[in-house]
């Protein structure tokens, strides 16, 4: 005789928490929305509520009544190097600090096909606002083609202005650092190098040839290469 099958216990639901806090199914959802005509402990009850019934908003269901999906979306490329994953992690940090989540489209590489395809899964997903952060300058160009609706900011590095960007300059960072080693008096130095098609990249080696040749310092080719360890093995053994 096959015995009954169990049956799932159910998610608690707003009218749960309501009940526990020992108030309206709609002063919950006031909560949830961060209404201001709450009062302090009214809001300290329900949350109190929440935690004591593990109870999680239900971001399909909120997003169906209030057209917001609190749900931030970032296109990346090679977000398994350093920077993109520091990036990433912090962006994280500051949306959940304010009730956000994140969702990201990693693109293998810059093709046009590729970048579309990456920005259309985030679209697909009514996130509010997009963070791109790519190497290549072909990856803005075709996003500013794009006209999108969808609010977004890019992480550039190189100086500008314009309302959707931030930029990190890599050619003074690179001027400095190379200023630095001259400071401490080595007259040698040299620049191992990214690859070309990378803005970080370009920037950063055209920053440590400036200061070498404004302090008119023997300046040898960089090496060219890319971020793997395979390629930092090999220039270190040909500085060597």
């Amino acid at each position: 005789m096959a015995s009954p099958r169990t049956q799932q216990p159910r998610s608690p639901s707003i009218r749960d928490v309501a009940r526990v806090a020992g108030v309206s199914h709609q002063t919950v959802s006031r909560v949830l929305n961060n209404s201001d005509a709450i009062r302090a402990e009214t809001r300290d009850k329900v949350l109190a509520a929440m935690e004591q019934l593990q109870y999680r908003p239900n971001r399909a269901a909120r997003a169906l009544v209030t057209s917001r999906t609190h749900t931030i979306g970032v296109l990346t490329a090679q977000r398994s190097h350093y920077g993109p994953a520091a990036t990433m992690q912090a962006i994280e940090d500051a949306a959940v600090s304010r009730g956000y989540s994140v969702t990201t489209s990693n693109i293998a590489d810059a093709t046009d096909a590729a970048v579309r395809d990456g920005l259309g899964h985030l679209l697909d997903q009514d996130v509010e606002g997009i963070i791109v952060i790519a190497p290549q300058q072909r990856v803005f160009d075709l996003i500013e083609e794009l006209g999108m609706r969808t609010p977004y900011v890019a992480l550039r590095t190189s100086v500008g202005d314009g309302p959707t960007t931030l930029f990190v300059d890599q050619m003074e960072g690179a001027r400095l650092a190379t200023a630095h080693l001259l400071d401490l008096g080595h007259e040698y130095v040299r620049h191992i190098a990214g690859p070309r098609d990378w803005i970080e990249a370009e920037a950063r080696m055209q920053g440590f040839l400036r200061e070498m040749s404004d302090r008119d310092m023997p300046v040898v080719p960089p090496i060219l290469g890319d971020w793997t360890a395979d390629f930092g093995y090999h220039a270190g053994r040909e500085l060597l």
